[in-house]
């Protein structure tokens, strides 16, 4: 194997070529393992979700983009709440607000049918 192709004269060295690729495949595989696979968690939210329900999903929010994982957020309406969306969109600012320490948003909240969509990064270390 070559080790400085362009030294005068070229520097080789003689090696087994089995143990060179075992410990090639043992480096990719650390690296595979020091890699985050990041996921997109989903928590669904109504114009009419109460304080306590709205808590306890706000808190799962948080814990999802701590551990480093994209959330999307889904408000759905239903019925007459689609002539009021304007609490929808009160809902999806007063989210963001509490979540801006968190994480950064990566799409803006926009409609798609009957249902508002809003998508949430973890802020970079």
């Amino acid at each position: 194997m070559e080790i400085a192709p362009t030294a005068q004269p070229p520097v080789c060295r003689l090696m087994d070529y089995g143990k060179f690729k075992y410990r090639e495949s043992k480096k990719r595989h650390e690296a595979k393992l020091k890699q985050k696979q990041i996921q997109v968690k989903e928590v669904k939210f109504r114009p009419g979700t109460d304080e306590g329900d709205y808590q306890i999903k706000l808190r799962n929010l948080v814990r999802f983009l701590e551990e480093g994982d994209k959330t999307k957020i889904t408000l759905r309406f239903r019925g007459r709440e689609m002539a009021h969306q304007e609490f929808g969109v009160r809902l999806l600012e007063r989210i963001k607000g509490e979540l801006e320490p968190y994480g950064v948003i990566e799409q803006f909240p926009k409609m798609e049918g009957r249902q508002m969509i809003m998508v949430l990064s973890p802020k970079r270390k």
